[in-house]
């Protein structure tokens, strides 16, 4: 009998966002796989649920490049999905794992549907994982959508193209993977007249994690890293006012830029709503980009 194949969804990068589910699926399957960036060996999914996987559990991982080329994306498909499917053959569970939700920008739908065309009978399950635009709204106190409004969640990787096409028709939009073309985005967002309406936010749940409101301060922008994401509402922004302009978070630790302390007893930026930015520079940003 085929093994089943398990689309893990494991959230947007804090390791206490995985779901029970997740855990105990990764406690009984024979096979792990992870996505990397074919430019490095490191896979952001894997860390996050590291401690999850017994001991002696094979771990691969599978590179893909980071490339829209066609033919280049169809020979790491098919070569990806041939290990997959020479696990499950062997009658043996294998999870993928994958950042956020197996089926919102996911490379496991690619695969998922790679290995049906391999395997017409194969036996897959997806666990849903927390989104990282679900995280983001958390982390800003952003609702999304409310009543009867319209969310879009929209790809920026090709530039913000999309978001001329959906900006009058919704009351919040997700622009997701805005690192690569922030200027272009940014045009947009200012074309649209809505500079006062938009939320950066980057590496949400993790180390250097950044939330960002200030428009001129993301015109000034650097390279920012590939876990970043955009928030727009029609409407504004709910938390603008009285928004802490800025907040450093520092080796666990989170500190005001005006106060530059932790008030006594603080509870953990991961037990509470926060506004989480990076303190005022002396010149552009700069961040360092890096593919998982």
């Amino acid at each position: 009998m085929l093994g089943i194949l398990y689309g893990i969804g494991v959230g947007p990068g804090d390791p206490d966002l995985l779901t029970l589910k997740a855990v105990k699926a990764l406690s009984r399957v024979s096979h792990v796989f992870a996505a990397a960036s074919s430019k490095n060996d490191y896979s952001l999914a894997h860390d996050i649920v590291r401690e999850h996987i017994p001991a002696g559990t094979p771990v691969d991982q599978l590179s893909f490049p980071m490339t829209f080329n066609p033919d280049k994306l169809e020979d790491a498909w098919r070569a990806n999905c041939e290990q997959v499917v020479e696990i499950l053959r062997q009658g043996k569970d294998v999870a993928f794992l994958t950042l956020g939700d197996p089926m919102t920008f996911s490379t496991f739908i690619y695969l998922m549907r790679k290995v049906r065309s391999r395997i017409p009978d194969a036996r897959i399950s997806v666990i849903p994982g927390i989104t990282s635009f679900q995280a983001a709204a958390a982390c800003a106190a952003e609702p999304l959508a409310e009543g009867e409004e319209i969310i879009s969640i929209i790809s920026g990787a090709k530039g913000g193209e999309r978001l001329k096409d959906v900006i009058s028709l919704s009351d919040s939009v997700v622009l997701m993977k805005a690192y690569k073309y922030l200027p272009e985005i940014l045009a947009g967002v200012e074309e649209a007249g809505l500079r006062d309406s938009c939320c950066f936010i980057s590496r949400c749940g993790l180390d250097g994690e950044v939330i960002e409101r200030d428009f001129d301060r993301l015109l000034r922008m650097e390279r920012p890293n590939y876990l970043s994401l955009m928030l727009i509402k029609r409407r504004g922004l709910e938390s603008r006012d009285g928004s802490p302009r800025s907040v450093d978070r520092r080796e666990g630790q989170e500190v005001d830029s005006t106060s530059q302390a932790s008030p006594a007893g603080k509870p953990s930026c991961r037990d509470r709503l926060r506004v989480v930015g990076i303190s005022e520079p002396s010149g552009p940003f700069r961040f360092e980009e890096k593919a998982i």
